[in-house]
């Protein structure tokens, strides 16, 4: 059971996209029922603690290898007192649905992955959460990154002209990389590589897509120190420049859960 708090349908899309990459299981729903039940705790000695237990008719299957029920039920633990939770308010019989969920052991049963896991429906989120999944699970999905790692500054043959590269680690191990290009004159021009080879077309990502996500969310406000550990001190400082550059560019993740 995962604890449940009020949440409005207004959700960015790193949420959702956070949501979606924890969850195997994603339904569009129905709620049938709710109902209080008392459980007993883990360990011995434990108190039994009361949840909020919450049928579901599965309308539709968003994500979901091997399918789901046609109703579901799962546990939603209070954020409050049983008579003025939040769950008891929101969560009523009729009321439209997503959820965002891991198989549990029984049939029929999910588990949320978060507490809030569970969103009022609306078309908008359905769409972006379609969205998400449909890159998650395309046949070359953006790896998630874990960090930066080493950075290159190239000086150019004039003043004000050099080139940057950053290489990201990711789960996968694929790699990936950011290429910042200054020319006197211009405005600086970057891009994000995935492969081996740095491709000299490579541009930003577009907001709210999956690389962008990857990216926006996942990478440090600052250049570390480690990337630039064997660059002179002149060049180490134009890695963090155009570092800054591609964050300022990337703009904020916007989570909100």
């Amino acid at each position: 059971a995962q604890q449940a708090e009020p949440v409005t349908s207004g959700l960015s899309y790193a949420d959702v996209a956070d949501l979606a990459s924890a969850a195997p299981l994603i339904a569009k729903a129905r709620i049938r029922s709710v109902k209080d039940v008392r459980i007993a705790g883990a360990n011995p000695g434990d108190p039994a603690r009361t949840y909020h237990l919450i049928a579901a008719r599965v309308d539709s299957l968003i994500r979901g290898m091997g399918g789901i029920a046609p109703q579901v039920r799962f546990l939603v633990a209070p954020a409050e007192g049983i008579a003025n939770s939040p769950v008891v308010r929101r969560w009523r019989r009729g009321a439209t649905v997503l959820i965002f969920a891991l198989p549990a052991a029984q049939p029929g049963q999910v588990q949320l992955v978060s507490r809030n896991a569970l969103q009022p429906w609306s078309a908008g989120i359905e769409a972006t959460t379609r969205a998400v999944v449909t890159e998650m699970l395309g046949a070359n999905p953006v790896p998630a990154v874990l960090e930066v790692g080493d950075a290159f500054h190239v000086p150019g043959t004039v003043q004000g002209e050099g080139e940057t590269q950053i290489f990201l680690k990711t789960v996968t191990g694929a790699p990936v990389s950011l290429s910042i290009l200054r020319r006197p004159g211009e405005a600086a021009q970057w891009g994000v590589s995935l492969g081996e080879i740095v491709d000299d077309a490579a541009v930003p990502p577009a907001r709210e897509t999956l690389l962008w996500y990857r990216l926006a969310c996942a990478l440090p406000d600052a250049l570390p120190a480690s990337s630039t550990r064997a660059m002179a001190m002149l060049d180490a400082e134009a890695a963090r420049r155009d570092y800054r550059l591609v964050m300022e560019s990337l703009g904020r993740c916007g989570r909100t859960l």
